[in-house]
């Protein structure tokens, strides 16, 4: 089984979520979004799997979401999800994926939900 977390080094949940997996003896495929962000098939499945919406996957504090305009509620889901890949630092973090299911860490014992 292959586990897969979204991971920014410098956010402490990421940090704390990677800790949590390796210490339950699991090394997980790490992906370092803000350098390697998802393509648009890639988020598309990953917010499938989380049952959620772009908007609700978006980091709303970010200075991006305020400068692209990410706040109008009339935009459609493909623009948002552009949004988030090229600005991959509104994607919430960690995003854990393992068995055709995922989750945000957050907090960082949510992911022993889905292993």
């Amino acid at each position: 089984m292959t586990i897969t977390i979204y991971h920014n080094p410098r956010c402490s949940k990421s940090r704390q979520t990677l800790q949590l997996l390796r210490d339950n003896g699991i090394e997980p495929r790490i992906i370092e979004y803000l350098k390697n962000p998802p393509d648009k098939k890639e988020l598309g499945n990953i917010l499938k799997m989380l049952g959620m919406e772009p908007r609700e996957l978006m980091r709303k504090q970010e200075n991006e979401y305020k400068k692209a305009g990410l706040d109008n509620p009339k935009l459609p889901r493909s623009e948002m999800i552009s949004a988030m890949i090229q600005h991959p630092v509104l994607i919430e973090r960690p995003i854990v994926v393992a068995n055709n299911k995922a989750v945000i860490g957050r907090p960082p014992e949510k992911v022993l939900e889905i292993i």
